[in-house]
């Protein structure tokens, strides 16, 4: 047996679950683990604003609910209806919508203007951006394909759909979710094999401008990468969140200083239940905690390429780029919160997917999910009907 070859036959083994199990076993574990240390995490920062102390618990096991519901009716959706593109471009036109009252009329958090608030909720637009967006580039470079891999100037045409998303992101703003996006939409081109010239120019078109404004339109941003560089420089000011965060993976060591005994939480780490949970996880559980925590998002990951490389075998191609771009959406947000956690890259307000506080990012990733396994079930049904035709 070739070595070359064992990753496939492991893949088909009998003993090995299926992606699927994979998938929906290391999603509940997650979403377990979340809950967990909500309900350590969040208590300090609840009672400082006066709030029930299991305030953002059940806020989040609302979200994981609402998520999960949600799911359920987007898998009740026909597959075709992903790649309508009368809907796409109606969709497309309601999430620019969205943007421009999100600028107008949002709520301001923390110096960024990306929240509409619906009262019992706020919703972060680029949340469902992020989404809708990966539908976009799926159907572009599987209806156009011939015009992408032939004509720059027929590629272009796509950055019609993303220029006013990325501007109006960028206006709020949200450089995370913007990287995440570009680099999406970047990822999905390459491997749908646009020739090198034309994915350099097309990707240049967006992500060169995005990469000057963010640099250069805030001095805060700025202050944001140099603490990167130096998270100890100025620990009272432009370091103080990183600073904290690597003090609680050092206080954590290999298996943490105890559930609910977190020192960083009591309002030393700001942040401390959102975008810097896995440090508080790093600190009450140590180095085992923060591990096990990222071999379920690799496993989710995982299980999501393998779907995806299924429906490319049966030559799916829309289906293989739409479940591989919310797999790169999913694992871009998992490398940069992990990453910004532990100082290897600038901080961006960014969730860990079905782990940190957040109602949209949790809504919308439980929503990617259910059409991960909606495209999963389709994909084996219309491969065993064509395969009966011929046979």
């Amino acid at each position: 047996m070739s070595f070359f070859n064992i990753p496939t036959t492991i893949a088909t083994s009998p003993y090995v679950p299926s992606a699927r199990t994979v998938l929906m076993t290391s999603l509940f574990l997650l979403l377990s683990m979340s809950l967990l240390m909500m309900a350590s995490a969040s208590v300090p920062f609840a009672m400082t604003k006066g709030l029930s102390p299991m305030t953002f618990f059940y806020s989040q096991a609302t979200y994981i609910v609402i998520g999960l519901l949600a799911g359920m009716v987007v898998y009740r959706f026909p597959l075709k209806w992903y790649f309508e593109i009368g809907l796409l471009v109606l969709a497309w036109l309601v999430a620019l919508l969205l943007l421009i009252v999100t600028l107008i009329t949002g709520t301001v958090i923390n110096g960024s203007q990306r929240w509409l608030d619906f009262g019992v909720f706020n919703f972060q637009t680029s949340e469902f951006v992020k989404l809708l967006m990966v539908l976009v580039i799926a159907d572009y470079v599987v209806r156009r394909s011939a015009e992408v891999r032939g004509s720059l100037i027929a590629g272009w045409r796509l950055t019609v759909w993303y220029l006013p998303m990325i501007a109006l992101i960028l206006w709020q703003p949200d450089y995370g979710s913007v990287a995440v996006i570009i680099a999406t939409a970047s990822i999905i081109l390459f491997v749908s094999g646009v020739p090198l010239p034309h994915y350099v120019a097309l990707v240049s078109a967006v992500f060169v401008p995005a990469l000057v404004y963010g640099l250069l339109s805030s001095d805060y941003r700025k202050e944001r990468l140099m603490s990167f560089w130096e998270p100890f420089d100025d620990v009272q000011d432009t370091d103080y969140q990183l600073s904290r965060s690597l003090i609680a993976f050092g206080r954590g060591e290999f298996d943490g200083v105890g559930y609910g005994n977190s020192v960083q939480k009591l309002s030393h780490l700001p942040e401390a239940h959102t975008d810097f949970i896995l440090a508080i996880t790093g600190e009450e559980l140590g180095f085992l905690g923060v591990a096990f925590v990222l071999l379920l998002e690799v496993l989710i990951v995982a299980a999501i390429m393998r779907i995806s490389h299924t429906a490319l075998k049966r030559r799916q191609l829309r289906l293989s780029y739409m479940v591989f771009g919310f797999g790169v959406v999913i694992f871009g947000q998992v490398l940069i919160n992990a990453g910004m956690n532990m100082g290897l890259m600038p901080t961006k307000g960014l969730t860990l997917p079905f782990y940190s506080f957040g109602g949209s990012s949790m809504l919308m990733a439980l929503i990617m999910i259910a059409m991960i396994l909606k495209a999963d079930k389709e994909s084996e049904r219309i491969y065993l009907e064509n395969k009966n035709r011929e046979y």
